[in-house]
């Protein structure tokens, strides 16, 4: 198979001079100068949420679902606006832009489209967002056809804009789900295929997130698994097998050499979402590792190469009636706040959110906790048992009539750092899985009230989005994002 690959020149690219962002004297491009400027950003007024009926049993197309979370407006915590994708059996999942802060110097770019990778079709769809926020409509979809004819890449993942004006998007197999095709998809501002991002023989192991830094010249992603294994449930025997992932893939950015890969052993496994700190400077960051249940630090050592640590563990519980005698965690995603202040992650089986204060990142303090929804909740079949064998089980609050089913999956934070939002799926054939009444009653997002001050989290009595009511059949709703960006879309330079 012929395989383009493109080659990124440092400030440079296809003729395009990268402007650095901090220079605030001639022009100003999308986003903000600064992560703090972006925390003194407007309160978000809209939501996008990726809403997916693949998997369910229904034959309609995902959509894109717009949120109204603005608390004075009448249709305040509905789903006022659906955009279907023109084809069934997607699977939409993450999302990012066609622009962010890290073209803030660049007075030509404009965010205007949300990106959004169908994770099974291997679909790339763009969205016009700028006609009318409330009602976004569609723009172009990239065919799987034409991706995997230029850079054998399929299953479509995690996007994020360049400062060219590029778009990169991991991938995570090729196109028969094999993880040894996996890389990293280039497309131009028309959303036209370039090619791979990283050099001949230079993959990673496996596929999922990944984050660049810079200042540093650094780019590490991480490992879900292969597709072939994930997109059939989850089996922990292909754990065993070699299926999932336990690294981190260290790249030269912007020129695509793997210069280091990092061995996260037994306490990383599954290593899913990746985020530096947020100041452009720092050279240090986090990684949620989902089956260990473990936070990891990584971080750049004195002599330039990359090391890691675990600052953070989940300590797996004991329980009844399930599939295993111990249950854990499964921190399937986590987000760190504008000012590099706290972190925050959802434990998916356990059902709570937790916030840590990181002023110190080498040693995390938790300072918030809530729990909302969970496999061992009040009225569930699972117990947990306590180290002196007595059995409990968790108090998870309705709200607004609603019991809180499935775990906490998806968040998002407001730039200010005030409101965390939060959806319930993580991928159909899971879902399936482990919460197969969500499946069936579909999704829910809720809002996390946040005290920024001291550290704490609760629970909005008054906002809930029921995706369970949607006009074709329940869905199942994943990535959140902002009309203005967010701390998971944008990059700083």
């Amino acid at each position: 198979m012929a395989t383009e690959v493109v080659v990124l020149q440092h400030g440079s690219i296809d003729g395009t001079q990268v402007v650095n962002p901090t220079n605030h004297g001639c022009c100003k491009g999308p986003g903000y100068a600064t992560p703090l400027d972006a925390m003194a950003g407007p309160k978000e007024s809209l939501i996008y949420v990726t809403c997916v009926y693949t998997g369910t049993g229904k034959e309609k197309p995902d959509f894109l679902g717009t949120v109204d979370v603005d608390p004075s407006s009448k249709t305040y915590s509905q789903v006022i606006h659906r955009l279907p994708m023109p084809n069934v059996g997607d699977e939409l999942h993450h999302s990012g832009w066609n622009a962010c802060s890290s073209c803030y110097g660049d007075s030509a770019a404009s965010r205007r489209f949300l990106v959004l990778p169908a994770l099974v079709s291997g679909r790339i769809y763009a969205v016009d967002t700028q006609k009318d926020p409330r009602a976004p409509t569609f723009h172009k979809a990239v065919e799987p056809s034409e991706i995997s004819t230029k850079t054998g890449l399929a299953y479509p993942h995690t996007a994020h804009c360049l400062a060219s004006g590029d778009i990169m998007v991991s991938c995570l197999g090729d196109k028969e789900g094999k993880a040894e095709g996996n890389g990293f998809l280039l497309l131009d501002s028309d959303f036209n295929v370039k090619g791979r991002w990283e050099k001949p023989g230079h993959s990673p192991l496996f596929g999922y997130d990944y984050w660049y830094q810079p200042r540093h010249k650094t780019m590490i992603s991480t490992s879900w698994g292969a597709p072939a294994a994930f997109t059939q449930g989850f089996n922990l025997q292909h754990v065993s097998d070699g299926l999932y992932g336990r690294h981190l893939h260290v790249y030269n950015w912007p020129d695509g050499e793997l210069k280091q890969t990092i061995d996260l052993g037994p306490d990383g496994l599954l290593p899913l979402e990746i985020r530096f700190l947020h100041d452009p400077t720092k050279d240090t960051g986090f990684v949620g590792c989902a089956l260990s249940s473990n936070m990891v630090r990584f971080f750049k050592t004195s002599d330039g190469s990359w090391s890691h640590e675990v600052p953070i563990r989940v300590k797996p519980v004991k329980v009844q009636n399930w599939i295993l005698p111990e249950m854990p965690g499964l921190i399937t995603d986590f987000l760190i706040s504008l000012d590099d202040r706290y972190l925050y992650f959802v434990n998916w089986l356990h059902g709570d959110i937790r916030q840590y204060d990181i002023k110190d990142p080498k040693n995390p303090t938790l300072v918030g906790q809530v729990w909302v929804g969970g496999l061992f909740q009040k009225g569930s079949p699972v117990v947990a048992e306590n180290e002196d064998g007595t059995t409990y089980q968790v108090d998870v609050p309705q709200v607004k009539g609603h019991r809180l089913i499935g775990g906490p999956q998806m968040i998002q934070l407001s730039l200010d750092g005030k409101r965390l939002y939060v959806t319930n799926s993580l991928f159909s054939k899971w879902d399936k899985q482990f919460y197969p009444e969500v499946v069936e009653k579909g999704s829910h997002m809720l809002q996390i009230d946040v005290d920024t001050e001291k550290g704490a989290l609760s629970i909005n009595p008054d906002f809930y989005v029921d995706f369970g009511a949607e006009p074709d059949g329940p869905c199942l709703a994943h990535e959140m994002r902002y009309p203005g960006g967010d701390c998971t879309s944008d990059i700083w330079i």
